[in-house]
């Protein structure tokens, strides 16, 4: 089978010190077409360009000037690509020297026009990405993910979404989808695309014989952790929000909503008492404490984590754009060709729950319940 020219994209954003790893991998890979090698920098100022320019000649560089995360930088190297595949890899991660080959033969052999490689911790011996799922309110699920049984997860299999950390995408249908969404700026940009690629009627495969090794999470430990906490509450429900049918997510919306608040409320950590009514709410021994509730009464303030008011400002973000998320629901609801029956068995664990406390599992349940979700998610 001749092998199409493959563009590989690997964004950056202060990466510096994961390149020389990266690109010495790609460097060495057994692809026997043309290989075309993209850095995309998101305004980098640990001297990744300078670096990137005398270690690596043959790569070619575009350079944003700020960071514009994750999704945009990925869409500028597909629109800049002249080549029919285009192949994303993050700069924290190696790839075996068949990982190019392996992947694009899981595309070029059809019917699935996209393909997720097998990720593998750095030291290769545990799983980092297997496939990928996601519960009913839009986390999503690395299956396999910390798993030392690495034979478990070595059969190709249809998947819900590719990794955008290491996947192949035809580049016709990876623009004509409209690519990442950069509303989302960084991640599960890639559970969005995955989900609308299945609803316009493609398939997406996962192929294990195509294996990357991941330094996992080495950019996001990099970031505040309320600022990572936002991101990944408001961009599973603009996922949930763009891309069930109407039926199912005016089910779906109200259980996403009141769970996303009791998840907040873990983060919050406030004093309830204070806030209650009933005799003695509020009231604690000695006078210094009792002084202590009057003056937080009368200041009108509480000690709340920078994570819980990340949540608060998360859904109202979604307020904020909600005419253009809902624009953008309309250009992907406007365009199904498969219904959400037969993509939800590929959620694979609807009912996962989020939080490990047996009260959060038992507040679902009644969710499912009430809302009759059962019967949406089998």
């Amino acid at each position: 089978m001749d092998l199409p020219d493959v563009t590989v994209i690997v964004p950056n954003w202060n990466g510096r010190r994961h390149l020389e790893r990266c690109f010495e991998s790609l460097s060495v890979l057994d692809y026997a077409a043309r290989i075309r090698l993209l850095l995309v920098d998101n305004g980098s100022e640990d001297g990744s360009i300078r670096y990137v320019r005398r270690r690596f000649p043959g790569v070619e560089i575009l350079e944003n000037r700020s960071n514009q995360g994750f999704a945009a930088a990925c869409n500028r190297g597909a629109r800049a690509a002249d080549t029919p595949l285009l192949a994303f890899l993050n700069n924290d991660m190696r790839v075996e020297p068949a990982w190019l080959t392996e992947l694009v033969l899981g595309v070029a052999s059809g019917p699935a026009r996209c393909a997720g490689s097998l990720i593998l911790s750095w030291d290769g011996r545990r799983v980092n990405f297997a496939g990928g799922g996601m519960n009913f309110h839009g986390l999503g699920i690395q299956i396999g993910l910390d798993d030392t049984d690495l034979s478990a997860h070595r059969q190709p299999a249809e998947t819900l979404f590719a990794c955008g950390g290491a996947m192949a995408v035809e580049r016709e249908l990876f623009l004509a989808a409209g690519g990442f969404d950069e509303h989302f700026f960084a991640y599960y940009e890639d559970v969005d695309l995955g989900w609308r690629l299945w609803i316009l009627g493609e398939r997406i495969r996962f192929v294990p014989s195509s294996v990357a090794y991941h330094h996992h999470s080495a950019t996001s430990v990099r970031i505040d952790l309320h600022k990572l906490r936002l991101l990944q509450i408001r961009n599973p429900l603009q996922t949930i929000f763009k891309n069930y049918d109407d039926e199912n997510l005016r089910r779906v919306l109200p259980a996403a909503l009141l769970l996303t608040l009791r998840r907040t409320k873990y983060q919050l950590t406030l004093n309830e008492a204070l806030y209650s009514l009933k005799p003695g709410g509020g009231q604690k021994r000695g006078p210094l404490a009792a002084l202590r509730v009057k003056l937080a009464a009368r200041l009108n303030k509480a000690r709340v984590s920078r994570a819980g008011l990340a949540d608060v400002l998360a859904i109202n973000e979604l307020l904020d754009d909600l005419p253009g998320l809902i624009a953008r629901r309309r250009a992907v609801q406007d365009r199904r060709l498969r219904p959400d029956a037969e993509i939800i068995p590929l959620f694979r664990e609807p009912f996962w729950p989020a939080e490990a406390a047996s009260e959060y599992a038992g507040i679902q349940s009644e969710l499912v319940r009430f809302l009759d979700l059962q019967e949406v998610l089998g």
